[in-house]
């Protein structure tokens, strides 16, 4: 919700974290609508990756004792969906051959 001046018109959906064992390091996976460079937007992202966790520590420092480095990535599991249901639909629309039998 805060972050609309670090990407404006550009809605942001966090699709997973994975965090190290010790707490140190998260890893944050984004997926991002509206937008058509994501390579940009995560750039964005991570440029203000300390801004985010200090404003993440601000809201947790009572539940952690450790703030986790945060590094954002792009979550592409949309548009490989995307293109698996391309693939598959191309397949379908395919004129199936008739098998030959191999005993004749």
């Amino acid at each position: 919700r805060e972050g609309g001046a670090f990407l404006p018109n550009t809605l942001v959906t966090i699709t997973r974290v994975r965090v190290s064992p010790d707490l140190a390091v998260a890893k944050v996976y984004l997926s991002f609508f509206n937008t058509s460079n994501t390579t940009l937007s995560i750039n964005t992202v991570n440029a203000h990756a300390g801004e985010i966790r200090y404003k993440l520590g601000a809201r947790i420092r009572h539940q952690v004792r450790v703030v986790p480095e945060l590094t954002f990535f792009v979550d592409d599991t949309n548009e490989y969906v995307e293109r698996m249901d391309h693939l598959f639909e191309k397949i379908a629309k395919e004129p199936r051959q008739k098998e030959e039998d191999s005993e004749e």
